[in-house]
């Protein structure tokens, strides 16, 4: 197995570090619903699904 030489000091591996952050998501609002909803996802609104202001499915049981 592999073993390091020397040992890897806390500032060099923090620095290592510092480009791994949380980003905050970005939010949308429908124009149809006004929903709040993530960019680019689907939501659903009173049991139908939108994306881009548009329904994309509905929820309701369709009865044969």
């Amino acid at each position: 197995m592999a073993h390091p030489k020397r040992k890897i000091s806390k500032t060099r591996r923090d620095k290592r570090r510092t480009h791994y952050k949380a980003s905050v998501p970005q939010i949308a609002k429908d124009p149809t619903t006004g929903e709040a909803h993530l960019y680019h996802r689907a939501h659903w609104h009173e049991g139908k699904l939108y994306y881009r202001g548009q329904v994309v499915l509905d929820g309701t049981i369709a009865e044969a």
